[in-house]
Order: structure tokens, then sequence, then C-alpha cells
């Protein structure tokens, strides 16, 4: 049986908690090394000091493209304007897009959100912006035991739709939720809502911040109309060792998995990456 392979990983930046730090190659071997014809990235930088100025999403789908034949589609959208956790402005509209065509975004301001890249051809691209939540949560420091109260960003979904034909979907979608308790189940009920509105059969995919029977509860309920499924049940936080998965792969009812969805261990990222294989009709 044939099948699209696709996957979601939360980077982390690049940086790994053996070293501490963020070597550009090691992270984009750890993302190709997952052999994924769409592959979903959540805490991505672009042109940060902290991971080398550079543009994490293009890095890896340049890296993508060196692999063969064919043209690689790819979108970074940033959540913020400025440095995570230091000096920043919610981004909007008016910040330009990365990835058409694998353009240069030398010159951009540093930013910090999510990206997605594919193999498969993508006929459009939308943007759904979430607002953050007006509260401050308590949110675990990668790599330690240590709790710290921050304020909540704005979050971001980026969007891909396929040309019918190419995929056993057609509208494939990203993001990263809040850590705000319930603000992140608000945001995914919005979410849902945008996704049913574009072309099916439909998948989204991301670190949703939300254990999975939460996740579970939202997609079912979703509308009685028509329900949303969760494709893999697999610990995929923290990284050395998985005791709660955050990471998710939500899809149409209709779409058949090949075999169960994996965890993959990365040399980066406090996360493991979830990897599922979908059935061709």
């Amino acid at each position: 049986m044939s099948s699209v392979r696709v996957a979601t990983a939360n980077l982390l930046h690049g940086r790994s908690l053996v070293d501490g730090l963020v070597d550009p190659a090691r992270m984009t071997s750890a993302i190709t090394e997952l052999g994924a014809d769409v592959v979903a990235l959540q805490e991505v930088d672009r042109n940060q000091t902290r991971s080398g100025d550079i543009d994490q999403t293009a890095t890896i789908a340049a890296a993508f493209a060196g692999e063969g034949e064919g043209h690689v589609s790819y979108r970074f959208v940033p959540a913020i304007i400025g440095e995570p956790g230091g000096s920043w402005i919610a981004a909007g509209p008016a910040d330009p897009l990365s990835g058409h065509d694998l353009a240069s975004t030398d010159g951009l301001p540093a930013a910090y959100g999510i990206g997605l890249i594919t193999r498969l051809p993508v006929e459009a691209w939308h943007v759904v912006r979430l607002p953050a939540a007006p509260v401050k949560s308590p949110i675990m420091i990668p790599g330690s035991r240590r709790l710290m109260l921050l304020p909540d960003e704005p979050r971001v979904a980026v969007i891909a739709v396929l040309p019918e034909g190419v995929a056993p979907f057609r509208t494939v979608a990203t993001t990263h939720l809040s850590f705000v308790p319930g603000w992140n189940v608000r945001q995914l009920r919005t979410l849902l809502h945008a996704v049913d509105a574009l072309p099916g059969p439909r998948l989204i995919l991301g670190d949703l911040n939300l254990p999975a029977r939460v996740v579970r509860v939202v997609a079912s309920t979703h509308r009685r109309s028509r329900t949303w499924t969760a494709l893999a049940s697999v610990a995929t936080y923290p990284g050395p060792e998985p005791r709660v998965q955050f990471d998710h792969i939500l899809a149409d009812p209709s779409l058949e998995v090949v075999s169960p969805a994996t965890a993959v261990a990365m040399a980066i990222s406090d996360h493991r990456a979830l990897v599922v294989d979908l059935a061709t009709p």
C-alpha cells in the first residue's frame, strides 16, 4: 500500500538538551531523517541571534529540496516579532511571510513562530491568528524541573491547501497553542472551525499543549455533524523520557493510517517528533 508520511516536531529553536547548543546542521538532519512528505514545525526562529541569525524553516526546506527532484513548498509564519522571553510585539498581517520559492529572508526582522514544509504542491496558503491569553500561567523551564510564571504569547496557525488528488488529504494545518489551560482549548476550537471551511479531507498537526484525553474530547465533540479523529496515541514530552502527549495529529475520519504513529527521539528539542503514514487511496 502506498502512503504519505506526515510529521510534527517542536524544534525548541534547534537547541539540544545535551550541550545547550544550536547547530543548524544537527537541526536539519534531525528533521530530514524523519522522511516526511509534510513536516510541521513549532518553536521556530527567523533571524534570531540565539540560533545563528538564520531562517530555520528555509534552512530545513533547502535540505528537503536538495534530497531529490521536485519542488518544495514552505512557509514560516511568525507569532511574534522580536525575541521570545525578551522584547517583542505580536506579529500581524503586515509581516511578510517567508517561504516563496525558497526566497531569501535577509533583512526581515527577528521573529519566532511556526513553519510548514511539504514536498507536495500547494494550491493556497492561509493564516489564522490566535490571540494571547490575558493571564500569566506557570510553565516548566526546558531541561529542568523549575516552574516560571510567564505571560502568554500570541499564537498562529498556517494552513496549506493542496490540489485535488496529490495526497489522501486536501488541507493540512499546523499550530503551537497556548500553555494556558482552557485558553488552548478555545484556540483549538477556533482552528477546527477555520479548517472546517476548507476542502477535505483535512489534517491538523502540532504542539497543542494539551494532553491526549482533552484533545480527544474536543475533537470528538467539535460538531454533531462531523467530528475529528486523533491519529496518534503516544507520549512525546519530555523528549528524553516522554510521559505525556502534547504533540498531536488530528484528521477527518476518512483518512486511514498504515501503521501506528511513532514518537521519534531527536538530537534537538525537549519534544519527540510525531510521525504517521497515511494510506493513499
